[in-house]
């Protein structure tokens, strides 16, 4: 087994409910340091797992396990960590935010490891919600901050995205409010069709691009989108496109829903960067945000690849923009 578990016991949630016997699943590349001050956090994204950060993990990568101890944490619900497939809890699986997600990672840190101190912390996607939130919740533990196509808060846009894909799955009768006996086969791929229509944007689209991800058809691609989510449990998607839903890093008893307060107390060294083109995490909301943090510069992506642009070692172009980014703030 390629990663390791932190058991949380029975673990009270943000919502109030109880999540029994919870277990955080985690990867580490490299060795932790004698001073503990070599720490890089990489958390995953919706989808993904330990495995899909390590496209970017290694000796030729700026994420040097010759030189860093990284860890990535799993996200709950994505079939490694606690998920609705692992517990047999399947639909009464509870609501886990991304709140609950790093307190579970800052005691993974601090229970495991005695960490402190975090030279950087860094995310795709859901990745880089993570990272809002460990900069704003942990300032005084978390040196510099990556955000890569990613949002401090979910914006209404993105919630109407969600949305639709949610009700493409469960609008197949087979999926039963969560209490499926075999999989909702068609609400899974009407998930992934409509997924793929705003995962990259429409320059990309009409320039067919698809082609150089070696789909010679628009219909070889979507069918493609449709075989992804079909290896996936449908109730794993619903549980982390909840926390994604309701993503906000002000959300909580420190900030108590004053988001400006939660940006404004970020204190790390912060790059935000999103894709010129992403039609949901979009440079416009992550604008806003830069204006009321501290030390945070926007550092867009200008790519015709929309969200996908950012994801680990996926685009050539981007992922040597992100290299560039993150060797950058290991230096400073």
């Amino acid at each position: 087994m390629d990663y390791q578990y932190f058991e949380l016991g029975d673990l009270e949630l943000q919502s109030g409910d109880i999540l029994p016997n919870a277990k955080l699943a985690y990867a580490t590349y490299g060795t932790l340091s004698d001073r503990k001050d070599n720490v890089i956090l990489f958390p995953t994204y919706y989808t993904g797992t330990h495995r899909s950060n390590a496209a970017i993990i290694g000796a030729t990568w700026a994420l040097n396990p010759d030189r860093y101890f990284i860890i990535v944490p799993n996200l709950f619900g994505n079939g490694l960590s606690s998920s609705p497939s692992n517990t047999g809890l399947g639909g009464d699986f509870p609501r886990v935010s991304l709140y609950d997600n790093v307190r579970c990672q800052h005691r993974l840190l601090w229970e495991q490891f005695g960490i402190e101190a975090i030279a950087l912390v860094l995310g795709w996607s859901m990745g880089a919600m993570q990272t809002y939130h460990w900069a704003a919740l942990y300032p005084d533990q978390v040196s510099t901050m990556l955000a890569i196509c990613g949002a401090a808060k979910t914006s209404p846009h993105n919630q109407v995205f969600l949305a639709g894909v949610r009700a493409a799955l469960t609008a197949d009768g087979t999926w039963n409010h969560g209490f499926y006996q075999q999989p909702p086969v068609q609400g899974l791929k009407a998930f992934g069709r409509v997924y793929a229509g705003w995962v990259y944007s429409q320059t990309f689209y009409r320039e067919g691009r698809y082609k150089d991800l070696g789909f010679d058809t628009l219909d070889d691609l979507l069918r493609w989108w449709e075989d992804d989510h079909l290896a996936w449990d449908a109730n794993d998607l619903l549980a982390m496109m909840e926390a994604w839903y309701h993503g906000d890093i002000s959300d909580h008893p420190r900030y108590n829903q004053d988001f400006s307060a939660a940006l404004g107390a970020i204190a790390a060294r912060s790059l935000i960067m999103p894709c010129a083109t992403d039609l949901y995490f979009t440079p416009e909301d992550n604008a806003l945000e830069v204006a009321q943090m501290p030390n945070a510069e926007l550092r867009v992506i200008d790519s015709v690849w929309g969200h996908y642009a950012g994801g680990p070692g996926r685009n050539r172009e981007a992922t040597a923009m992100i290299e560039g980014a993150i060797a950058e703030l290991l230096e400073a």
